[in-house]
């Protein structure tokens, strides 16, 4: 992730309140091109930050620029430049595909003709160009996915906002959509805001994260230092649960933890935990399906998080 580019958000102590709960409280921090993942339970301040960077909400205190952009009295001009894509279904019955694209062009201030040449391309891009021609509400829910995001990136943002994007889809659609969202950035330097409920999507494809909870930003850090132990370890990973194996390395003083059933963290040197585990495996009769260097998964720093602002 480029760290030497301007910032495409920067937000300073953004306060939100809703009559008598706080939907924002102070939350801080800038995000430089790239993709980056949006995490918090519900009622953590997600769907009310977006909001507010797009000038849909009034902030009561705080900044938050897009693009360089004040949201709070240049919002128009942000909503040119970049793209929301929403959770719930927003489409227009009786309309074809490439009409509803169309018109979502030009209502981001493209020309009519410039609008339908970019709902071409989008639809092509997205893997719509066969169904182009169809009226939206036959689509189903993979088709729709994809459809709302070709109305989100019509106009050539240069930040777009996804909202479960791949809510709904099955395992390979989920991929698709993944793919689709990475290369957004990785192909025309479009950076994304993926606000999801599924971890394994922002650890996928995103460069850093923000983890919000009761309005409060918990976490934001790029997902290679997430991932990094602080102290050194090896995962393993069994074939299947071996409570032998964990009582073994027990015996031998090793510091160990259950990530899953099936699969422990070693703390220590990297070679040694790993010769030791080979050694206990041969005694205990366990099958190893992979040793790799320790590191922190998602969840865990999630859930760390979530759970100490409870």
């Amino acid at each position: 992730m480029a760290t030497d580019e301007a910032p495409v958000l920067e937000i300073e102590q953004l306060t939100k309140r809703y009559r008598d709960s706080m939907a924002l409280n102070g939350v801080s921090f800038a995000l430089a091109p790239g993709v980056f993942g949006l995490l918090g339970p519900n009622g953590a301040g997600k769907s009310s930050l977006i909001k507010a960077l797009l000038g849909l909400v009034r902030i009561h205190s705080g900044k938050a620029r897009v693009l360089g952009l004040d949201s709070r009295t240049e919002f128009r001009r942000v909503r040119e430049l970049v793209g929301y894509m929403p959770e719930d279904d927003c489409i227009f019955p009786g309309l074809q595909g490439i009409e509803s694209v169309a018109y979502a062009g030009e209502l981001s201030g493209l020309p009519k003709l410039d609008a339908l040449r970019r709902a071409h391309e989008v639809l092509d891009y997205v893997g719509l160009g066969e169904e182009r021609y169809r009226e939206v509400q036959t689509y189903s829910t993979g088709m729709r996915q994809k459809q709302k995001l070709a109305q989100a990136i019509v106009h050539d943002p240069r930040l777009v906002f996804l909202d479960e994007p791949t809510s709904g889809l099955d395992p390979l659609g989920r991929k698709r959509m993944l793919k689709l969202i990475r290369g957004l950035f990785d192909r025309t330097q479009t950076s994304v805001v993926l606000s999801t409920h599924i971890l394994l999507d922002v650890e996928e494809i995103c460069d850093s994260v923000v983890i919000l909870g009761h309005g409060k930003l918990l976490v934001h850090d790029t997902i290679e230092n997430l991932r990094r132990p602080a102290d050194e370890s090896i995962t393993i990973g069994l074939e299947r649960p071996e409570p032998a194996f964990g009582e073994a390395l027990q015996r031998r003083g090793a510091r160990w933890e259950a990530v899953h059933s099936d699969e422990l963290r070693v703390y220590g040197e990297p070679r040694s935990a790993a010769a030791m585990a080979v050694e206990v495996a041969h005694e205990t009769g366990a099958s190893l399906r992979r040793i790799e260097s320790g590191r922190n998964t998602l969840e865990e720093i999630f859930l760390e998080a979530v759970g100490r602002n409870r």
